[in-house]
């Protein structure tokens, strides 16, 4: 089984890779490109077969480790690769 998890600056804070992104594709001519808000991605092999269970131990590694919940979202996809 297989976790993706989507992390993501919570809005109102301030982004300043999104902001150098923004500016970097403008200065290559991509105009029209607003509000760049830069992530993470990181996937998961997990050893458990149960996919409630796997979407709430991955949900816990998010608070405990791979999301500051104070200023980031997180949202988790368990695959079943079966």
């Amino acid at each position: 089984m297989k976790a993706r998890v989507h992390i993501t600056l919570k809005p109102g804070v301030l982004d300043p890779q999104g902001k150098a992104i923004e500016n970097a594709l403008t200065n290559i001519g991509f105009q029209g490109v607003n509000d760049v808000r830069q992530g993470k991605y990181i996937e998961l092999e997990l050893a458990d077969s149960d996919p409630a269970a796997a979407n709430s131990a991955v949900k816990e590694m998010c608070e405990r480790l791979l999301a500051n919940t104070v200023i980031e979202n997180y949202r988790v996809e368990i695959v079943d690769q079966a």
